[in-house]
This record gives C-alpha cells, sequence and structure tokens, in this order.
C-alpha cells in the first residue's frame, strides 16, 4: 500500500516521553493525531507510511489546560494521541523524520 496525503494529515508527529518510551519496549509506538482520526484510519496511515503490521490502536484524548500567556488567560488546544502496537518484528525509528 503505498502512502496518500490523507495519511500524513492524519498523523501529525511522534510523541517522545518517558512514558512512550517504556511503551515501545512493549512494541508500541505513540502518535500525536488528528482530532477527528478514527482507530482504523491511524491504522492504514501507519501501515501506509512506515510499511509495518498495525496489531492494535489505542487512543485517548488529552483536554487542553487552562494557562496564563504573558499574564493572558488562554488555553491549550485538545490533543489526541494514538497508541499504535505493532505485529512482532515490526520497528518504527521515531527519530527520523516522517
Amino acid at each position: 500500500m503505498s502512502a496518500k496525503p490523507e495519511h500524513y494529515d492524519v498523523i501529525k508527529k511522534p510523541i517522545i516521553t518517558e512514558k512512550a518510551t517504556m511503551a515501545s519496549e512493549n512494541g508500541a509506538v505513540v502518535f500525536q493525531v488528528a482530532m477527528d482520526a478514527t482507530k482504523p484510519m491511524i491504522k492504514e496511515a501507519v501501515e501506509a507510511v512506515f510499511g509495518v503490521k498495525v496489531k492494535a490502536v489505542n487512543t485517548t484524548i488529552t483536554k487542553g489546560k487552562a494557562k496564563k500567556f504573558r499574564g493572558r488567560a488562554g488555553e491549550r488546544s485538545d490533543k489526541k494521541k494514538a497508541y499504535v502496537v505493532l505485529e512482532a518484528g515490526n520497528t518504527i525509528d521515531v527519530s527520523t523524520g516522517l
């Protein structure tokens, strides 16, 4: 399957945090994805862009916090993360660019 432009709209960027690194030890990779992306869309996009087999996709939505920016009240935007579990033998190196 070849990657289409809409696949790059689904996957925004990889997330590299301590929790994501611990998940990668179990064969999972964490991506920030579009808010309207569904699990089948995420699976199709990851398989097309990276050429791997996806076993499962778990998603979570983090609501934006109210913060102060230069003394003014503001709010961070909501984010959707996808924990993509890969089939055995498949890996994605998130340190390289898309």
